[in-house]
C-alpha cells in the first residue's frame, strides 16, 4: 500500500496533474493499492484560486501556523498510515499543512518515506526561482532572508512566514526522507547549487509518467495551416508575451489554453499576433486542441524543473519548441530550442519544426524513452522497495 500525501495548490498546476498520473501508476502498473490524503481547497470550476489573495484570512493564518510549526495535525497522517498499512508514504508537495511533521508521523507509524520534489521549494519561497521578471538563486540552504528582503510571495507577512519556516525546518523535512525523486538531471543539480542539504546518495531522477504514451500512436502531426497551442498555468514565468511575438513574426496564430495570465500586462503585445485564450479547459477539450495544431510552445523564462505540458504535447506527436532553459534541454532536440525570452529565435525554431514533416514522430520517440508508464512504474517500484529496505 501506497499513500500519497499533497497540499494542493491554490491554482492547479503539473504538480497536481504529476500526484494523479502517479496515483495511477502505483495502483496500475505497479499492482499496489494507492490512497491519496490531500490538504487544501480544491480549486473553483474554472481553475481560479478562491478568495482574495487565492485564500481566506483564516486560511493564511493557518498556513502561516503550519509553516512555523512545520506542520499542522501530523496525527492524521499517522493514522492513515496505521488504517491503510501503508508501507510506502510518498509525499509531494508538504507546505504549508504537512511539513516535516507529517513524516515524523508516518515514520513513527511504520512507514517509509519518499519525498517528491517537483520544483525547489526546499530553498526558495516561490518553488520556481524566478522573481520580479528575472530568475534569481539568491537564497541558499537555509538562508532564506533574500526572499523576505525581495518580498517574493507578494506579501511581506507571507513572505516572512516561508522564509522563516523553510530556514527552521529544513533539516528536519530532508532527515525524514528514505529516498528522494527529482524529475530530472537538471533540477538534481539546481537543487545542488541551491545548497539542499539533500542525501545525494539517496536522490533519484524520474520523469512523470504520461499514460497517453499507451495509446496508439497518432497519425502525423504538425500540418503547415495549423496554429501554435500553449497550455497550462500562465505566469509571468512561462514567457507568454514571448510566445506571442514570435507568433506574429512566424505568421501562425496562438492559442492559449490555461489561466492565470492578465490581459492588462499583455497589452503591448497582443496586437503583434493573433491570439485567442480559451481558459482552463479538460482532457477530452484538450486533445481536439492539440489535434488541430501545428506546434507547442513551452517558451519558458525560469529554469523548468521538467516540463509536463512539452512532453504530454509530445506524446500526442506534437513538435514541441521551447526554451533552451532548465530540464527543457533534456526533452527537446536542438533545433527545436531558442534562448529564453528571445522572440526572434523562438520565431525561427517555429519555423523549422512547423516545415519538418518527421519532428511529431520524434517528439514521441523522445519522451516514450524517458516517460513510457512502464519505464517510470519499473523505476518507481524499485525506489520503493530501495526505500523499505
Amino acid at each position: 500500500m501506497v499513500l500519497f500525501l499533497h497540499n494542493r495548490y491554490r491554482v492547479p498546476g503539473g504538480e497536481e496533474r504529476v500526484v494523479e498520473e502517479l496515483t495511477w501508476l502505483v495502483r496500475e502498473r505497479i499492482g499496489e493499492p494507492a490512497e491519496l490524503l490531500a490538504r487544501g481547497a480544491p480549486p473553483t470550476a474554472n481553475g481560479a484560486p478562491r478568495g482574495e489573495g487565492g485564500v481566506s484570512v483564516a486560511g493564511r493564518a493557518r498556513a502561516a501556523a503550519g509553516l512555523l510549526r512545520g506542520g499542522l495535525d501530523p496525527g492524521e497522517v499517522g493514522d492513515a498510515v496505521r488504517r491503510t498499512g501503508a508501507r510506502v508514504v510518498h509525499a509531494h508537495n508538504l507546505n504549508p499543512a504537512f511539513g516535516w511533521r507529517a513524516l515524523a508521523a508516518a515514520r513513527a507509524a511504520g512507514a517509509r518515506v519518499v519525498v517528491h520534489l517537483h520544483q525547489y521549494r526546499l530553498v526558495c519561497a516561490v518553488g520556481v526561482c524566478f522573481t520580479r521578471g528575472e530568475e534569481c538563486t539568491r537564497c541558499h540552504g537555509r538562508n532564506t532572508l533574500p526572499g523576505i528582503a525581495r518580498n517574493c510571495r507578494g506579501s511581506r507577512a507571507e513572505a516572512l512566514a516561508y522564509g522563516a519556516g523553510l530556514a527552521l525546518w529544513q533539516p528536519r523535512l530532508v532527515e525524514q526522507a528514505d529516498a528522494v525523486i527529482v524529475p530530472s538531471a537538471f533540477a538534481r543539480e539546481r537543487l545542488r547549487a541551491l545548497g539542499a542539504p539533500l542525501p545525494w546518495e539517496r536522490v533519484h531522477v524520474l520523469a512523470p509518467p504520461v499514460r497517453a504514451l499507451e495509446q496508439e500512436a497518432p497519425a502525423t502531426r504538425g500540418a503547415p495551416g495549423g496554429y501554435a497551442l500553449m497550455v497550462g498555468r500562465v505566469s509571468p514565468e512561462k514567457g507568454l508575451e514571448v510566445a506571442i511575438e514570435a507568433c506574429g513574426l512566424a505568421g501562425i496564430p496562438l492559442v492559449v489554453a490555461g489561466t492565470g495570465f492578465d490581459e492588462r500586462a499583455l497589452a503591448t503585445v497582443l496586437h503583434r499576433a493573433d491570439v485567442s485564450f480559451v481558459g482552463r479547459v479538460d482532457d477530452a477539450r484538450l486533445a481536439e486542441l492539440r489535434a488541430g495544431a501545428a506546434l507547442a510552445l513551452v517558451p519558458s523564462r525560469s529554469a523548468e524543473t521538467f516540463g509536463l505540458a512539452a512532453a504530454e504535447a509530445m506524446a500526442a506527436g506534437l513538435p514541441v519548441v521551447g526554451s533552451r532553459v532548465g530540464a527543457l534541454g533534456e526533452l527537446l532536440e536542438e533545433r527545436a530550442l531558442a534562448p529564453p525570452g528571445d522572440a526572434r529565435a523562438l520565431a525561427a525554431a517555429i519555423e523549422r519544426m512547423r516545415a519538418d514533416p518527421a519532428a511529431g514522430a520524434r517528439a514521441r520517440e523522445r519522451i516514450a524513452a524517458l516517460c513510457a508508464p512502464v519505464r517510470v512504474a519499473q523505476r518507481l517500484a524499485a525506489i520503493y522497495d530501495g526505500a523499505s529496505a
